[in-house]
């Protein structure tokens, strides 16, 4: 699915990243052996990919931020664009997503160039938008009614915070939006790789605890802002969080060489820009919306206990998922791995200690069938034996970061214990952790 990286070197090695801007997590549970994300990349085909033809082709005329040419699509505005006519009608496939073949137009505006991500909603492609003479990222989302709606519930999301975002707020700007054939088109500013593209390109290498700390900052100012305007975004993860620039350096990783000093010195990339923003507003809630007990959220990964456990859900589920982000990113893999409620909860109560009583007694029925005698019905009640294991290796909140980080371990573990305390009446707000020590101390240095 990813193009060979464009390699320049001296002084320091520097590739021009390719990797997707916008990879998407298929939802679905896994078996135990995926569960470190191992899965190999499909390719990219230049073959037509998925669409039928519907409709006019209507769109809005608002647009959004400033503009940019890029240097190394400054020529294909006036080369290889020429044709503006519209390409042939297809049907779409059995899943509603849009048929296509790359070069060839999506509106008269744009040129699609190549596919950089899909996922349940339909596909995005990189795309040259004629007009603006600059690359961008399409959303094309099937032509399903429940996905099309949804597509229109993100588009206000997204015209709500750009109307607002006056202090770069670090959320993804949307440039406009069409119906294009009976799909739902969103463009967006193209950005460079998601968090965990980086980190699986890194050979899950875990970030230094400064850019941790830079990265952390961001996040929670984007969600500060989000809350503010009484949004849940309700699907924070790696994969949704991207860098703003895709070039990086390439550093000698002291650690491996140590490691394994018979292979010479090992390399570990470092982004040259630690700005990121935050996408996916698909899934947002506002505040006002009734969140039933049995309204499922989150990517299971960096899924609140409150949503497990069936409590109701509100803007504490949004800063579970940064605690989990952040303990990722300074560890190389995600906190809580697996795909069974009982065993996550398990999982939970290893790693930060018993969840409180007052919780476990307002599970709802159908979180019930995870409790015997007032508690979490653990081993008795775990799948198997590998299941009962995969929770013993896992060490307390401290020591899993201690083995990662070199300096400001003790800050991080309180501030992680703050945002991922099970309560979340008790759990820090957004704009208190950005007031903590962690974040503040004058010594740390700015990464």
């Amino acid at each position: 699915m990813r193009q060979a990286d464009i390699k320049v070197c001296y002084p320091m090695e520097m590739d021009y990243v390719t990797d997707f801007p916008y990879s998407h997590m298929d939802r679905r549970p896994r078996k135990r052996a995926k569960l470190a994300r191992e899965i190999p990349q499909t390719q990219t085909h230049s073959k037509a990919y998925s669409g039928i033809y519907y409709g006019q082709e209507v769109g809005s005329v608002t647009s959004f931020g400033t503009s940019r040419v890029l240097p190394d699509y400054a020529g294909l505005s006036l080369k290889g664009l020429a044709e503006k006519g519209s390409p042939p009608w297809r049907d779409d496939d059995k899943d509603g997503h849009y048929m296509f073949a790359l070069g060839e137009n999506l509106t008269s505006r744009y040129k699609i160039l190549r596919k950089i991500g899909e996922g349940t909603f339909g596909q995005v492609l990189e795309c040259w938008d004629r007009e603006m003479r600059e690359p961008v990222a399409i959303k094309v989302v099937r032509s399903i009614k429940k996905y099309r709606e949804a597509a229109m519930v993100e588009v206000d999301v997204l015209q709500l915070l750009g109307k607002y975002d006056r202090n770069s707020s670090r959320c993804v700007q949307i440039r406009n939006w069409f119906d294009y054939r009976n799909h739902i088109c969103i463009v967006f500013e193209m950005l460079g790789p998601s968090l965990y593209d980086f980190l699986r390109k890194n050979n899950y290498r875990p970030f230094p605890v400064d850019l941790v700390r830079e990265l952390g900052r961001q996040l929670l100012e984007c969600v500060a802002f989000v809350h503010d305007l009484r949004l849940i975004h309700t699907d924070l993860k790696p994969e949704n969080i991207l860098f703003v620039s895709s070039e990086y350096i390439k550093v000698p990783d002291l650690k491996a060489t140590s490691r394994s000093p018979k292979e010479g010195t090992s390399y570990k990339r470092l982004p040259k820009s630690s700005t990121i923003k935050v996408i996916d507003f698909g899934s947002t809630a506002h505040e006002q919306q009734n969140h039933k007990n049995n309204y499922i959220v989150s990517t299971r990964h960096y899924r609140a206990p409150e949503v497990i456990l069936g409590l109701g859900w509100s803007f504490p589920c949004d800063i579970w998922s940064i605690g989990c982000i952040l303990v990722e990113l300074c560890s190389g893999e995600a906190l809580f791995q697996t795909h069974e409620n009982l065993e996550h909860l398990a999982m939970m109560e290893r790693v930060l200690g018993p969840i409180p009583q007052h919780l476990l007694n307002r599970a709802d029925r159908q979180a019930q069938k995870y409790l015997r005698g007032g508690r979490l019905d653990w081993p008795e009640g775990a799948v198997s034996r590998e299941s009962i294991k995969a929770v013993l290796k896992l060490p307390r909140l401290p020591n899993l970061v201690m083995q990662h980080v070199d300096h400001s371990a003790g800050d991080l573990i309180d501030l992680l214990q703050g945002l991922l305390r099970f309560d979340p009446y008790r759990r820090l707000t957004a704009q208190e952790a950005l007031r903590h020590p962690f974040f503040t101390r004058e010594h740390y240095k700015r990464f």
